[in-house]
């Protein structure tokens, strides 16, 4: 096949616009911003998972609460009504001794249970300052999570930008090329090679494999208008200057 080497460099040119295209996919898939933000997430994530199991447990100190008080209440309530059987006169000696000793078991059950109530009051204290720096934490967590969103999509807005870019430039560069050097070219790059290349040396620039004399005799015997293939990996392959052939 014959090409102009004007058209030949063209076709060198849109293989460095492919590879760029593809460097920028791939930067795209693999964004740095986007494992930081997913790190941010997961972080935030735990947090809540922390903070809802102390806003559970505050829940069940809570209700530990509400019983110990109802039971010392209950407690009080008997206690006054023994107090004002005793001041009231109206009971006999064998009454008052069974109601002293009762009243003797109900100080006793009050203190116990006073005892347990102040525990749990300080128990939960402590749930209380945990929830509060589990609250500050994900207010943090929410700042640094919104700031990778940010970032993320920032960084992912100007790879796509540039991705355009570089897909309009290959449209307006394809135009300008012949149609079955582009056709050729599309076809080595349809079998998952490089589609174009240079001649480095005794190198192709495409698999990186070395030629053996004889293909590089012919090579460099060949018209400038040739269109040559790498005899390794079928690329198009270029003689440019200054490239080392």
């Amino acid at each position: 096949m014959k090409a102009d080497v004007a058209q030949q460099r063209l076709v060198l040119e849109l293989a460095e616009l492919d590879a760029e295209i593809g460097r920028l996919d791939h930067r795209l898939k693999n964004l740095p911003e986007q494992s930081k933000l997913e790190a941010a997430q997961s972080a935030h994530h735990e947090a809540n998972d922390r903070l809802a199991v102390v806003q559970l447990a505050l829940a069940d100190i809570d209700a530990q609460i509400a019983k110990l008080e109802s039971e010392i209440d209950g407690v009080r309530l008997r206690e006054d009504r023994d107090r004002r059987l005793l001041e009231g006169g109206t009971v006999d000696a064998k009454q008052l001794t069974e109601i002293q000793h009762e009243l003797d078991t109900l100080e006793r059950r009050q203190g116990s249970l006073e005892d347990s109530l102040l525990e749990v009051m300080e128990r939960r204290e402590e749930l209380a300052g945990d929830q509060d720096r589990e609250l500050a934490g994900i207010d943090d967590l929410q700042s640094a999570m919104t700031d990778a969103q940010r970032n993320c999509e920032s960084a992912r807005t100007h790879l796509a930008q540039l991705a355009h870019q570089a897909r309009s430039r290959r449209e307006e560069l394809v135009a300008t090329i012949d149609e079955s050097l582009v056709s050729m070219y599309e076809r080595q790059r349809a079998r998952g090679g490089t589609g174009a290349a240079t001649l480095q040396g005794r190198r192709c620039g495409a698999c990186r494999l070395e030629i053996d004399r004889g293909e590089l005799a012919r090579i460099a015997a060949a018209p400038d208008d040739d269109v040559l293939r790498c005899p390794e990996c079928s690329a198009i392959l270029l003689r440019i200057k200054g490239s080392g052939t």
